[in-house]
């Protein structure tokens, strides 16, 4: 039973009509999660600004995935596990990193530091320990990616929160996720 109505187009404003424009490459129907979100234009539009500008910071995308894997899997998110895992996959994870990242472990070494730190911010509520901000700084992160990291973190945690309150119902693709151990 879904919580939160997602707003079909056909429902919505000018406003949200702009909104879902903005969010979505042209001819695409939108994701359920955004039609859920757009219940609220405001929060909509914090949302959509967030996620542009956390698109221009220094992290790659397939940083930006495995964190992404790594919350919704500590979170239980299944719709943002099943979108990420999507995503992913387009920014060129492979299934066996996609499941690493969800236990937020990489073959890479500066991956496994940037999982490990995400892990413990969301597990420990950002009360983390030097030696745990100190590994991440030693794996080669700035203290500007620090922050950027946090910052996809944070808006991770809102997608999930939102996604597991409303219900969502999954509305594209699925993609072949692997059970995290």
């Amino acid at each position: 039973m879904l919580r939160l109505n997602p707003i079909e187009t056909s429902q919505g404003s000018e406003e949200l009509q702009r909104f879902l424009d903005l969010s979505l490459p042209p001819c695409e129907e939108a994701p359920n999660f955004l039609k859920v979100l757009a219940n609220s234009i405001p929060t909509s539009k914090a949302y959509v600004e967030s996620e542009k500008a956390l698109l221009t910071g220094q992290l790659t995308p397939r940083f930006r995935e495995q964190i992404a894997l790594a919350v919704a899997e500590i979170n239980s998110s299944n719709y943002c596990l099943v979108a990420h895992a999507k995503a992913a996959k387009e920014a060129g994870l492979t299934e066996e990193e996609i499941d690493l990242a969800r236990k937020a472990g990489a073959h890479e070494a500066k991956a496994e530091a940037l999982l490990r730190f995400t892990q413990e911010v969301v597990l420990q509520r950002g009360k983390i320990s030097d030696e745990d901000y100190c590994a991440v700084l030693r794996a080669g992160f700035s203290q500007g990616e620090l922050v950027e990291i946090i910052g996809n973190i944070a808006l991770n945690i809102f997608t999930n929160y939102l996604n597991l309150v409303a219900k969502t119902e999954v509305n594209f693709p699925m993609p072949q996720v692997v059970a995290a151990k």
